[in-house]
């Protein structure tokens, strides 16, 4: 946060802070007045979800705090996106990717914000929501062929969910066909050995990055 300007600071402390209306201009501001580059941005606005995530974690943000987050992210991707594709970022599409939140858990913020930078990376996402059953995701890894599937839960009970999703692909012998990624709240090494992931990513830039390693595509 040090090397962040005033400014940014603002944004970051404004929408963690629950501040939709001066958030948003001032973020309405930056892209379109200042021209600051919208995957900055972007990365400003993660910093600010991580923040959300850790006062929910802690007691302090509820369910509703949760959303009004995503909400005020999607309204800033929305004048964003747009943005960066006049500048020339998007590619063609490196792969196809499914991700989902697994049952048991109603979070999305973390997903979103993966989902929103993987399109604008070069893949195809397609994103079935959140409290996802079992069969749900065989379903559709089946009649959608990912290259990569991706797992996400904030909550720790979502470990088991994760572990569950897993095994299933294997027993359907579908494990092969895909790289599975898992990510949200407190996942680790020990939490990616425990579900049998391939690998897991702390935030979106990490997903983006596996997914392009997955691809053959250099960094």
């Amino acid at each position: 946060m040090s090397e962040w300007t005033a400014e940014e600071r603002r944004l970051v402390e404004w929408l963690a802070d629950m501040d939709e209306d001066d958030a948003l201009a001032l973020a309405k501001r930056m892209l379109l007045e200042d021209r600051v580059d919208p995957l900055h941005v972007l990365g400003l606005c993660r910093a600010a979800m991580d923040i959300v995530g850790k006062r929910f974690e802690e007691g302090e943000y509820f369910l509703p705090e949760l959303v009004l987050a995503g909400e005020m992210l999607e309204n800033v991707g929305a004048i964003a996106k747009p943005l960066i594709k006049q500048g020339g970022n998007e590619a063609a599409k490196l792969g196809r990717v499914l991700i989902g939140t697994v049952h048991g858990d109603l979070h999305d913020i973390g997903k979103n914000i993966v989902t929103f930078m993987l399109d604008i990376n070069g893949f195809e996402v397609k994103d079935i929501g959140v409290d996802v059953p079992v069969q749900t995701f065989i379903d559709e890894i089946k009649a959608y062929r990912p290259d990569v599937v991706g797992l996400s839960g904030f909550l720790t009970l979502a470990f088991d969910s994760m572990k569950e999703t897993i095994s299933a692909f294997d027993a359907a012998g579908l494990r092969k066909g895909f790289k599975i990624m898992i990510g949200g709240g407190q996942i680790d090494e020990t939490v990616r050995a425990y579900t049998g992931a391939d690998a897991f990513g702390v935030n979106a830039v990490e997903a983006v990055s596996l997914c392009r390693g997955w691809m053959g595509v250099a960094a």
